[in-house]
């Protein structure tokens, strides 16, 4: 029985590998919303950095009444006094403090909203209902405002959501334009080569358009355009390396990372004591996260605390270039092993 011309183009299009990439698509699919709806759908706070100054007694007393909060929201420490509070939140020590006054009933709590204000203003909600039960009143503090042109503080996130898109982007145009492997040492390092100044225009660009253009973040600009052509480096690096190994399953696995797993754990819309315990435990160890913390660092904490997510960003961008280097010259190698056996 002869086949219609309709079903014999489907069947040639519906290959054992198409089919297996669609499979792929469609799983990517659900894990984006498994991922996104599960990291975001009930932020609430845990176990968040929180200082306490107060004299011993009163201090003992209101740290184990913060303790006691249902589902653990804050872990609270002493702290010397106000000053060092203060500096704690700066440091990104402590993401908040309640400073108890002891001689009268309004006391004073600190917040950082340029740390994420869902965060901050979750502090004062908890911390507002604590002291209406004891009788006592509290002030809010911002001693790290968010800027009145970052609206919840979320330019950061949104800058740097930018930059990793840039990165994968442009390592996927390479692929798709000269093939998802390259065929050897040499071109591999073309495309790092290629990958290493997008970063560098994409990081000017980003850190130009959110500081001079658009006036939503505060910092550095060149510290800024540092970060932004590391991490569009080092998604861009890590994005060719997995298509190195993988082949143009590596484009979907980078956003698997970068997509899927490293925006809703990035603490972007959420800090990350708000999210669920795999987001939080994962986010700092992804280019989105860790990007992120700098990026806010950089805007509203003088550069604190940047040290150990500037190393993994570091850490993907010099791994993305080993493993690149290394799988083009094993497939050059094995390409050279092949040419004996087809010679005639």
């Amino acid at each position: 029985m002869t086949q219609s011309p309709f079903l014999r183009e489907v069947k040639d299009a519906v290959t054992p590998r198409a089919t297996l990439l669609v499979i792929g698509v469609i799983a990517l699919q659900l894990l984006f919303i498994a991922s996104y709806v599960g990291a975001l759908h009930d932020p609430r706070p845990r176990d968040v950095p929180f200082g306490v100054v107060a004299p011993q007694a009163a201090a003992e007393r209101t740290v184990t009444r913060l303790e006691r909060l249902p589902g653990d929201p804050l872990d609270p420490r002493t702290v010397a006094d106000e000053a060092t509070a203060r500096r704690q939140i700066l440091d990104r020590e402590t993401d908040g403090a309640l400073i108890v006054d002891p001689g009268g009933t309004r006391d004073t709590l600190l917040v950082a909203s340029g740390g994420g204000s869902a965060l901050a203003t979750t502090l004062e909600g908890l911390v507002t209902g604590l002291e209406r039960a004891e009788g006592r009143t509290v002030r809010t503090v911002d001693v790290a405002p968010a800027s009145d042109r970052d609206f919840d503080g979320l330019s950061s996130f949104y800058l740097v959501v930018g930059w990793c898109v840039g990165g994968y982007l442009c390592a996927s145009v390479l692929a798709i334009s000269a093939g998802a492997r390259p065929a050897d040492p040499r071109r591999a390092a073309v495309r790092l080569l290629v990958m290493a100044l997008v970063a560098i225009v994409g990081g000017l660009g980003g850190a130009v358009i959110v500081g001079p253009v658009l006036d939503a973040l505060p910092g550095s600009v060149v510290d800024l355009w540092g970060l932004g052509a590391l991490l569009t480096f080092a998604v861009g690096a890590a994005t060719l390396a997995l298509q190195g190994l993988f082949g143009i399953v590596g484009i979907g696995l980078a956003i698997l990372l970068v997509v899927i797993a490293g925006n809703p754990s990035a603490g972007g819309a959420f800090p990350l004591p708000m999210l669920p315990p795999f987001w939080q435990a994962i986010g700092p160890a992804l280019p989105p996260g860790a990007g992120t913390w700098t990026a806010r660092s950089i805007a509203y904490f003088k550069g604190n605390d940047t040290t150990a997510p500037l190393l993994v960003l570091w850490a993907w961008a010099v791994g993305g270039v080993v493993v690149t280097m290394l799988a083009a010259a094993l497939r050059l190698r094995r390409a050279a092993a092949e040419l004996p056996a087809r010679a005639p």
